[in-house]
């Protein structure tokens, strides 16, 4: 039997819940369908995932940062409620789609574009899909919304490049929204036990979408690591590579504080090499490349792979 899932929002006039018909996506799961129709275009979007706090804000904006410097057109959306993906490219926390859904009563056609978008650093256009409240609604709807707004003002239609920044680990079909409409996933972790078993599910989801979608693995981001030893040991089991390693400094740490991106910070020896990096994964990813396959590892796995005897 088929479920139908019910959203607390959006809202008909009327005041009723409109019910959404499922998506049936991977072995067992029901989620939320995204309209087959809005669909990005042409850019080459990037989904950016990895343990809660492991540093995808700050990768994001800087490999946003980055692709602007090649003089591409770069789209970031952030996917989190906290609404913190962008503030240092703007500067600023700004309002979310959601909110600013709520204002007009959820009737996006009263939008108007500055509404929702807002201009970054080196022209870098930011948005914050936002979330709904907590215990409440789907996160699949939320970036839905997001890009068809997006699609309705033809914003897309002039971007090169679009990076969605996703909040913590993948715990449902909402927060795995974003790889429907991705061409590469890149997961974000530190050389840590804890980092890599959360990027062990993470594998997991994106090989559920790879299934009816075209989001393929881009490679691992290793970052606030000195070493990446156990990184490596990971993805040479499950057939990952490392496509950019980011050390812990403290410039970085800074960068966030003043709410900078990393390309605005003054300079020094070890900010050049990590602004290097961000411009050398920007333009490996613009590049493309061969996607890759990888087979996640059991949780008990992972216990014995790790570590040192």
């Amino acid at each position: 039997m088929t479920e139908t899932i019910t959203l607390p929002f959006p809202k008909a006039r009327n005041g009723a819940a409109r019910p959404r018909s499922p998506h049936l996506d991977g072995e067992g799961s029901v989620q939320v369908q995204l309209d087959p129709n809005v669909k990005i275009g042409t850019a080459k979007v990037f989904a950016i995932y990895g343990k809660g706090g492991i540093g995808k804000s700050t990768t994001s904006s800087n490999l946003s940062a980055a692709f602007s410097k090649m003089g591409k057109r770069v789209l970031q959306i952030g996917c989190d409620p906290k609404h913190d993906s962008t503030f240092t490219l703007t500067k600023k926390m700004l309002p979310t789609v959601i909110d600013v859904l709520e204002t007009v009563d959820f009737h996006a056609e009263e939008l108007r574009v500055e509404d929702f978008v807002f201009p970054g650093y080196n022209g870098v256009m930011c948005v914050e899909a936002g979330g709904p409240p907590a215990g409440t609604g789907c996160g699949g709807y939320v970036v839905g919304q997001t890009v068809k707004l997006l699609k309705e003002h033809h914003l897309l239609e002039d971007t090169d490049v679009v990076i969605f920044d996703v909040l913590g680990d993948v715990v449902c079909g909402g927060f795995a929204a974003p790889l429907q409409h991705a061409d590469r996933a890149l997961i974000v972790t530190a050389n840590d036990f804890d980092s890599i078993f959360a990027m062990n599910r993470i594998v997991q989801a994106i090989g559920a979408k790879a299934k009816n979608y075209n989001v393929r693995l881009g490679g691992v981001i290793a970052n606030r690591s000195a070493a990446t030893d156990q990184i490596d040991k990971y993805n040479d089991k499950i057939g990952l590579k490392l496509a950019a390693h980011f050390p812990d400094l403290d410039v970085i740490r800074r960068s966030r504080l003043k709410k900078s991106t990393l390309f605005e910070m003054e300079y020094s020896p070890e900010l050049e090499a990590v602004q290097k990096e961000y411009m050398r994964l920007a333009a490996a990813l613009w590049l493309g490349g061969e996607p890759m396959s990888a087979v996640p590892m059991k949780d008990r796995d992972i216990f014995d792979l790790l570590g040192f005897d």
